[in-house]
Formats: C-alpha cells, sequence, structure tokens
C-alpha cells in the first residue's frame, strides 16, 4: 500500500481519480460558462437593465473579488478541515452554487403582473451577483489547488491540470448548445413569440439544467480523489520571522508575470462573452428569421470556438512532451492575433468566409486556458524552492482572480459599446418583438465585429510580452523538481509547506 501511494505521488495517478477529477471540471465549466457568456445578454437585454448599472456592478464586483479570492486562499493555506485542504470545500459549495445560478437567471419582472422598479431590479441583480461570484471562489480555488496534493511531479500535474481545463472547456460548451436549441424549440413547437418572453424563458431552462446537471458533476469530485501529497498543520496566525503573503506573491517574479500576461489576454474571451451580442446586433443573415439568424451566428461563433480551443487542449498533452509552455503560448498568441486581424479587415458581411480564421483565433484560448494553471503551479515550485514556503491558495486565488477580471473586462467591453452606441434595447426587443442585425446602422455592426476581431487580437499579440522575461523552464525547473524532491525525502513528513 505504501509503495502503491509513493508511486501514485510521483505521477502515476490512479485513472478513476483523474476520471473524477476531469468529471468535476466537466460540471464547474457547465456553471461557470453560462454566468460568463450570458449574464451581460441577459441583464441588457431580458431584464433590460442600465448599462451604466451593468458596467459598474462588473467592475465594482471585480474590485470586492480583489479582496475575496486572497482571502479564500489565505483561508484555505491556514485552515486544517478532517476532510482535505481542498476536498472539503467541493463538498460544500455545489449546493448553494446551484440555488445562486437559477436565481442568477430570474427574471423577476416576468413572474408578476405588476412592473418591478428599476431599482428592485438592480438591488436583485446586484446581490445575486456578488453572491454567486463570493461562493464560486470558495470552491473554485480549492478546485483547481487539488492538483498540488494529487501529484508532485510537474510534468503529471501539468498533464492533469490540461485534461481538467480540457473537460472544463467541454462543459462550458453545453449552456451554449441549450441557448442555440431552446430558442428556436420555443418558437416552433411552444409557440413563443420573438422577444423578451421567449428571452426568459430560454435562460430559466438553461440555468435550471445546467446548475443541477453541473453541480452534481462538480460534487462528484469530493467522493472520488485523494489528497496525497499532504500539506503540513498550518499555523491559523502567521508565525514570528514568516514572510506575509503579500510578501511572497510580490516577490515571486515568475507568477507576476504569469497574472500580467492572463490580464493582458483578456480579450480572448471576447469570442465567448460577445458572441451572443454580435448576433443580435451586428451579423445578420439574409433570409432567416430573427431568432434563426440569432441562433445560426451563435452556433457558427461557438463551433469556433470549440473547434480552435478544444482542438489546441487535446492536443497539448502531446505538445508538451516536445515544447515547452513559453514556446506554445508564444506560438499560439502570434497565430490567434494575427487571425483577429484578418477577421477584421475581411469585415462582418459574410460570417461563412471568416469560420476558419475564428477557429485559428481560438486556439490561445486553449492554449492559456490550460498552460496558465500549469505554470502557476510550477511559480508555487520557486516559491517554496526559494523561500521554503508554500502559499498553494493565495497563489492559485491570483489565477482565479485573473480569470474573473478578464472575464469583466470583455463583458465591460461589450457593455461600453451598447453606451456608445446609445442602444435603445427597451425600443428593439419587446415582449413580443425584435430587431434584425442586418437593419442596425454600419457603425453599431462595426462597433461589435471589432469586439470579436481587432480587441482579441491586440489583446493576444501584448500578453506576449511578459513571456520574453519568463524563465521558469529547462534546466532551471529540472533542478528546482529535484531539490524539492530530496527535501522532502529528508523531512521526517515529507509533505508541502
Amino acid at each position: 500500500m505504501q509503495k502503491k501511494e509513493s508511486t501514485a505521488a510521483a505521477g502515476q495517478l490512479p485513472k478513476r481519480e483523474k476520471r473524477s477529477y476531469c468529471i468535476g471540471a466537466l460540471g464547474q465549466g457547465m456553471i461557470y460558462a453560462v454566468m460568463s457568456s450570458y449574464i451581460s445578454d441577459f441583464y441588457l437585454n431580458v431584464m433590460h437593465l442600465s448599462a451604466i448599472f451593468v458596467l459598474l456592478l462588473m467592475l465594482l464586483a471585480r474590485v470586492w473579488d480583489a479582496v475575496n479570492d486572497p482571502l479564500m486562499g489565505v483561508v484555505m493555506d491556514r485552515a486544517n478541515p478532517k476532510r482535505g485542504k481542498m476536498r472539503t470545500y467541493i463538498y460544500l459549495v455545489p449546493w448553494p452554487v446551484i440555488l445562486l445560478t437559477l436565481a442568477l437567471f430570474f427574471a423577476p419582472n416576468y413572474y408578476v403582473d405588476a412592473g418591478i422598479s428599476q431599482n428592485a431590479l438592480m438591488f436583485y441583480a446586484a446581490v445575486t451577483y456578488v453572491a454567486w461570484g463570493m461562493i464560486y471562489t470558495v470552491g473554485d480555488i480549492p478546485f483547481w489547488s487539488l492538483p498540488n496534493a494529487m501529484v508532485a511531479d510537474p510534468q503529471a500535474r501539468g498533464k492533469l491540470i490540461s485534461l481538467g481545463r480540457t473537460t472544463n472547456g467541454v462543459g462550458s460548451a453545453v449552456p451554449m448548445v441549450l441557448f442555440m436549441a431552446i430558442g428556436p424549440l420555443l418558437k416552433s413547437v411552444f409557440g413563443f413569440a420573438e422577444g423578451v418572453r421567449l428571452e426568459q424563458t430560454r435562460y430559466i431552462i438553461i440555468a435550471l439544467v445546467v446548475s443541477v446537471l453541473g453541480g452534481l458533476l462538480y460534487f462528484q469530485t469530493a467522493l472520488g480523489v485523494r489528497e496525497r501529497i499532504a500539506l503540513p498543520k498550518a499555523a491559523k496566525q502567521r508565525q514570528p520571522g514568516e514572510p506575509s503573503a503579500l510578501s511572497l506573491i510580490f516577490h515571486n517574479k515568475p507568477l507576476l508575470l504569469v497574472v500580467a500576461m492572463g490580464v493582458l489576454s483578456a480579450g480572448r474571451y471576447m469570442l465567448q462573452a460577445a458572441a451572443i451580442h454580435v448576433a443580435r446586433y451586428s451579423i445578420g443573415i439574409e433570409g432567416k428569421d430573427v431568432q434563426s439568424s440569432i441562433s445560426t451566428v451563435s452556433l457558427i461563433f461557438q463551433v469556433s470556438l470549440a473547434v480552435g480551443m478544444f482542438g489546441a487542449m487535446l492536443l497539448l498533452p502531446v505538445l508538451m512532451d516536445h515544447f515547452r509552455y513559453k514556446q506554445l503560448l508564444i506560438g499560439s498568441c502570434l497565430l490567434g492575433g494575427a487571425a483577429g486581424l484578418a477577421i477584421f479587415l475581411i469585415g462582418y458581411n459574410n460570417i461563412y468566409v471568416l469560420i476558419p480564421l475564428l477557429i485559428l483565433c481560438s486556439i490561445p484560448a486553449g492554449v492559456l486556458n490550460n498552460l496558465s494553471y500549469a505554470m502557476v503551479a510550477d511559480t508555487l515550485d520557486y516559491m517554496e524552492w526559494s523561500t521554503g514556503y508554500r502559499k498553494t491558495g493565495l497563489g492559485q486565488a491570483c489565477q482565479s482572480f485573473v480569470n474573473k477580471l478578464d472575464n469583466a473586462l470583455a463583458t465591460s467591453a461589450v457593455v461600453l459599446v451598447y453606451i456608445v452606441q446609445k442602444l435603445d434595447v427597451n425600443s428593439m426587443m419587446t415582449a413580443n418583438t425584435n430587431v434584425s442585425a442586418l437593419s442596425m446602422p454600419a457603425s453599431t455592426r462595426g462597433g461589435f465585429f471589432a469586439m470579436v476581431s481587432l480587441v482579441p487580437a491586440i489583446s493576444l499579440l501584448l500578453c506576449i510580452i511578459p513571456m520574453f522575461f519568463y524563465d521558469l523552464e529547462g534546466k532551471k525547473k529540472d533542478q528546482i523538481t529535484k531539490d524539492l524532491a530530496e527535501r522532502r525525502a529528508a523531512t521526517a513528513a515529507p509533505q508541502l509547506p
């Protein structure tokens, strides 16, 4: 038994644990995607909230995340629950996340006869959005920290994270498929007319399916994995002479470079976050009704994103055996940036011509979404090697915050286009009517189209810059791995600090 555990810790994880972790990632991806991809559309075009309010809500919530995410990281590092430093939270979090996801896409003005004031709707949106983000964080940071406690070998850990991120991406496609299928179904089978009523019904169905199914899949990870790289019992308070958590973070140059890369690459989320808005107000298809046109354009974007992103994710485990993380990142971002510029130059008049370029522009999303997590784990090895301390929760909190910040920046860019274009959404989408993208002014169509072409291109090219200074690879990385293994073997209880 001892030998089996040692072998697993070294890198040969049982298949059932890999499978359990990936299934949980699949469920988590479903839940996160319905929020990140559609919440801005729901607020603006279904609840008809003020664009200024939505913009402020997204930005202020991220200010709170700047406190909330590191706080959760510190709690995870300091606490020593009986069920595990990380698994404990995955036992608890899925249930409130299910309820809050349903609440997030519940439109109160749909279920009452009398109208509800804008102030009441804004209060409801703010409370549910912030609460969802806080509870999601409680599970997200421990979940993506789990590989640190499951396997010590950086290569095996990186491949486990890559597999998890791939299945997480597959899960993110589920609400998109539901969105495209349910709209036409409600119209053709159940007789819904175009407009807000159809959209409200569609969103509550999607939220119900995704939250329940995703939450159950998410929960089973807590039952199926082990924390075999046992973390030591941490003191509840910082001990004399121990550096502060912030000091450890700000003196970890590789981690700061990964964070900088993550922030600068926020534009990659535009292909997902802005797709539904582009389908409504930029790209229309001649000869189709509004609902069919929106569904078709959304389908093209999501299939292109899936092919590019998931194709890259599936190839990464093989590519990681032959190329360094840095090489893969720079190469994919150059390719995606060039594709984005080409999309912008071709324009929005023929969506079918853009499909190959949309696929190429989506490749960096798969590479970045996978490798950034693996690189954060490597920077935590560097922290432990150089200081003797390892703040796993806080390190993953940085990555969690960057992901949420990137999504918020993408969503805020969408909202800014609404503000700049001065769109009167109330007149464009009433209870039983909807406008066609083909009837929108060229300036409006061009403004929305830039979000899925020019913005991602610039972002992908900018995020390459920090990678030129990243040196945690090759011989240096191998030496760190070797030194850490020797240190742990020399202690009475070989555990990660």
